[in-house]
């Protein structure tokens, strides 16, 4: 008989039927009443109330009648803690039972009861269990310090647990091994910093060692341990990758995906020219193919970390391009991602191959493949200059074919190929323009007007042509109407007196008629140029394009190594990092490849964020942050388009009020980025003649192309030219000091030159590559003959251009902003990098930051607005005249409240009262007098702030001993901390 019988009853009272049985005094009686309860509990009744009776039956030899009682506790021990507690004894006891799968039982039950009160009865037996003979026992024990350390992390640290844990990785038995390096990498997940698996190359052996005999899953806890290790040089690199290798032949795919990882990793450390090198890219080849002949769904996931695997390594699979043809009966999916794998893996050798099958690919019924298909042809001739002709003359022979969906795909590549290749296929125009009716697709139509504006003066009707297109001009698109407009002022620049009444109808059009600000600001802009200075509107319409990449696709190359190393997981299918959709508190830590010794590797900036141990209490001297809106993502870092007079400039305004990114500072008027902006823009209801521009207008910035309506980014009218000009003179004025009201000390005033030989430390990340879309920042803060720089390298680590720099810095403690915009003259191209430094003032708005030194930026090119925070270090800030009278120094200590004393250690400083003297006058910390006092040198310091403060020093040297004692003083006790930290780089570096 079944078991379904026990999920049949249909009795009144049935808990109190089921109670009696329980209590009965026959095992099998007791048995057929436990299993009436799960049944009763998985159909969803609840069957709480026979706790303390279930619980009763734990006392027993049988292990079916123990298995289904530790089933029933697992499930209700969370409502029930308090009963709970009873099943404390049963659970110790059967930790010591004889039979192993009994012992083992017991402690996988008490991992699984998530209840706080009962887990420190539980961590006896565990700690037996983790010591027992069995080695079932355990490696079953090894995942309960993982639960364990879920509900109670502190209590598993106390108790010692992760030291047992780290011992089983030397365990004889490879369950074992692979269980406790699991159990590791569980909690290491969720602790980041904790550096639990400290992997050295004893443990890499051990490891290796346990990989060829413990089962799959093992197998796949071992390699993933192995793919976070870095080994020392390429020959234990390359020993480890013999011992992984044998793993790619396994049956599970899992397995193989996991030890892909591992070598592509390791990989990166092996010389090139090494014939191994070789040998292990022959042999990874094998293994990925032999993926594609499961089930689609595996499939698919292997298609996808193929695809990365690709990108990375194409030479790997560059003779494998007949396995990813597609087959007739593969789903849409798998189809898909092989046509973008083909697209990748093409090159002059297999073009041929590649071209007949996707002019095949053209012919299915499946829309979306063909769609696809028709586009990967003009990937191929982008990519494979040699093929392009013949890419070309399949496109041409799918637009004979007059299938409505192939026709619009293909003028979309052909657009993309005039642009790769100019002035050399365009004989077939006449074809393109015979489907013109036919277009019904914004990207379509937007692609044709393209070409008919590119090339007007080659085509005879091109005014009847894009005429027919403005007829329903507002039912289009916003893509085609900005290409429409864009298409008819090139034609006007080239035929002039034929096109006049059709530019002016568009431009009425798009700035009257039209609610979008896109086209609008277009239009303004083309009419702006066109009525002011026609040449150079033609330089700015006609310019000539730079010429289209290869691979637009591609995977940013910091992604790229980031993903190579989630092979096998959710991240490499998604081509997303972890950190993209993991939610909840476990902290993602981002991966990256080890490449070979001397290639140097970004490292994420410091946390910036943690309070340099600046006092809790903010003193009335420095403006508390309160209610001023100091998030620099509150910034507007857009231009303003005022629609009056720009308000006049005040003679004391401060220069880093300026918002040089184009306004949103909330506490000042919007300041317009170049005086002659039009005085107001004319809308619909207006008369539709241009607005009057003056033809001084154009700039030497203003060439650029349409982006740069009002002027250049970071363009100001106190500060001359905008953004790509020569940096203007700053005015006297900006030099005043800022009036406070509060009198306080932070009257901000000037500094005059710093003598050569200040200590400045090296530069370090402050925006990395990844949070900013390829492109990262290092810098560092230098003072040099009295003026404050901000010297960085910007480094593209994107695949496009970067173009149109300017930066921003929020409010801060000491009023630090720029002295002028960011020069950064040309292009920064991919895989390029450009020094700038930037001139920093010290007078702009302030607002008390934690930590003191803090300064939050905003850095603004062509892609998008990125933000970060960095810390300065407070010696930028000592003036050149921070020398005190030694009567002054005297009277100001006297005069300090005792208070606002603050006295720090200095350790393990090897230099004489000289020799520190010296160093820190190169960074402006003047000694005023020296004394010794029982052995001791007393030094008596003074330094001041640009913004006024004094800070005075006693610093304790004493002979033989490295640890110096510094007593600090100062009217603003919250500097004390900065200029402590200041003390200690400089005096050990």
């Amino acid at each position: 008989m079944t078991d379904s019988k026990y999920f049949t009853t249909t009795k009144k009272g049935e808990i109190f039927e089921l109670k009696a049985e329980l209590n009965s005094d026959k095992k099998e009686k007791k048995k057929e009443a436990v299993k009436k309860v799960i049944a009763s509990m998985t159909v969803g009744k609840d069957v709480s109330a026979l706790f303390p009776d279930v619980v009763n039956c734990m006392q027993t030899d049988n292990l079916e009648l123990k298995k289904l009682v530790y089933l029933y506790l697992m499930n209700y021990a969370k409502s029930q803690p308090d009963m709970a507690i009873m099943a404390v004894n049963t659970f110790v006891k059967d930790c010591e039972d004889p039979n192993p799968l009994i012992r083992a039982l017991a402690v996988r039950t008490m991992g699984c009861i998530r209840v706080d009160k009962i887990t420190e009865y539980l961590c006896e037996p565990l700690r037996k269990c983790l010591k027992d003979e069995d080695p079932y026992v355990r490696k079953t024990a090894a995942v309960c310090v993982a639960k364990l350390h879920d509900i109670n992390a502190q209590l598993v640290e106390d108790q010692g647990f992760l030291d047992t844990l780290k011992d089983l990785i030397s365990d004889s038995n490879p369950m074992v091994v692979a269980n406790a390096v699991a159990a590791l990498s569980e909690i290491a997940e969720s602790h980041p910093n904790s550096n639990l698996l400290d992997l050295n190359p004893q443990t890499i052996n051990k490891l290796l060692t346990a990989l060829n005999e413990c089962t799959e899953w093992g197998q796949i806890f071992i390699l993933d341990c192995l793919a976070n290790y870095t080994p020392r040089d390429d020959r234990e690199s390359q020993s480890i990758c013999e011992r992984v290798t044998p793993r790619l032949s396994h049956a599970n795919s899992a397995v193989v995906l996991s030890a892909v990882k591992v070598l592509m990793k390791f990989m990166e450390m092996l010389p090139k020219d090494l014939d191994y090198y070789g040998t292990l890219l022959k042999k990874l080849a094998p293994p990925l193919v032999t993926l594609l002949s499961a089930e689609p769904e595996l499939q698919y996931v292997a298609l996808r970390n193929i695809n990365l695997i690709v990108q990375r390594r194409p030479e790997i699979l560059k003779h494998e391009m007949k396995v990813f043809f597609v087959k007739y009966n593969d789903p849409i999916y798998v189809k898909l991602e092989k046509l973008d794998i083909m697209i990748r893996l093409a090159s002059q050798a297999n073009i041929a191959q590649v071209l007949a099958e996707l002019k095949e690919y053209a012919t299915e019924v499946d829309v979306d493949f063909v769609r696809k298909a028709v586009r990967a042809i003009g990937r191929c001739a982008i990519k494979v200059e040699q093929s392009a002709e013949r890419c070309v003359s399949t496109l041409l022979d799918l637009i004979q074919t007059k299938v409505n969906y192939v026709v619009q795909e293909a003028i979309v590549v052909i657009k993309d190929i005039f642009r790769k290749y100019p002035n050399k296929y365009e004989s077939v125009i006449a074809t393109l323009c015979e489907n013109l009716d036919s277009l019904d697709e914004p990207e379509a139509r937007a692609a044709m007007i393209w070409i008919v504006g590119e090339y007007a003066e080659r085509i005879d009707n091109a005014d009847e042509l894009l005429e027919s297109f403005l007829e329903g001009f507002h039912d289009e698109s916003t893509q085609v109407q900005l290409q429409l407009l864009t298409a008819i002022v090139k034609l006007f620049l080239k035929k002039p007196t034929e096109t006049q009444e059709l530019v002016q109808q568009v431009l009425s059009l798009a700035t009257q008629d039209s609610d979008n600000p896109d086209l609008r600001d277009r239009g303004y802009i083309y009419w702006r140029l066109l009525s002011t200075d026609p040449v150079a509107a033609k330089e700015v319409v006609l310019a000539e394009k730079p010429l289209i990449s290869e691979e637009t696709d591609l995977i940013e190359p910091t992604l790229l190594e980031e993903l190579i190393c989630h092979i096998g997981t959710l991240a490499s299918v998604y081509h997303k990092p972890p950190s993209a959709f993991v939610e909840g508190s476990r902290g993602v830590q981002h991966k990256r490849l080890t490449g070979n010794a001397g290639s140097g590797e970004s490292v994420e900036s410091p946390d910036t964020g943690s309070a340099a141990g600046a006092t809790e209490a903010p003193p009335a001297v420095i403006p508390s942050q309160g209610d001023l809106l100091g998030d620099l993502l509150n910034l507007d870092l857009t231009p303003p388009t005022t629609t009056g007079p720009p308000p006049p400039i005040s003679s004391g305004m401060q220069m880093g009020a300026m918002d040089l990114l184009g306004g949103g500072l909330d506490s000042l008027p919007p300041i317009p980025l170049r005086t002659d902006t039009p005085q107001s823009p004319q809308l619909p209801h207006q008369s539709p003649s241009p607005p009057d521009y003056s033809p001084t207008e154009v700039g030497p910035g203003d060439h650029a192309g349409p982006v740069k309506l009002g002027g250049d980014l970071g363009g100001n009218p106190a500060m001359g030219t905008g953004f790509g000009g020569a940096p203007a003179v700053m005015p006297a004025s900006f030099s005043a000091p800022v009036s406070g009201g509060l009198d306080d000390l932070f009257d901000l005033g000037g500094g005059v030159g710093l003598p050569m030989g200040a200590y400045n430390p090296p530069k370090t990340v402050w925006l990395p590559a990844m949070k900013a879309k390829g492109l990262e920042i290092t810098g560092v803060f230098v003072r040099r003959a009295g003026v404050i720089q901000m010297e960085m390298t910007l480094n593209n680590k994107a695949m496009s251009v970067m173009t149109d720099f300017a930066i921003q810095f929020n409010r801060n403690s000491f009023g630090l902003a720029p002295a002028g915009p960011l020069q950064i003259l040309t292009p920064l191209g991919p895989n390029q990098s450009i020094e700038a430094a930037l001139p920093l003032s010290t007078v702009g708005p302030v607002m008390k930051m934690e930590p003191l030194n803090n300064l939050q930026v905003a850095v603004k090119n062509n892609i998008d607005v990125f933000y970060f925070s960095c810390q300065y270090p407070i010696s930028m800030l000592f003036v050149e005249d921070g020398k005190m009278e030694r009567q002054v120094f005297l009277a100001t200590w006297k005069d300090i409240p005792n208070d606002n004393e603050a006295q720090f250690q200095i350790k393990d400083c090897h230099l004489n009262s000289d020799a520190a003297s010296n160093k820190l006058q190169s960074s402006n910390i003047f000694t005023i007098a020296k004394r010794k006092v029982e052995g001791q040198d007393m030094l008596y310091q003074s330094m001041k702030l640009t913004n006024g403060i004094w800070v005075l020093a006693e610093l304790r040297v004493q002979t033989g001993n490295p640890n110096y004692t510094i007593s600090l003083k100062c009217r603003a006790p919250e500097v004390s901390q900065c200029v402590f930290q200041n003390y200690e780089a400089v005096l050990k570096n």
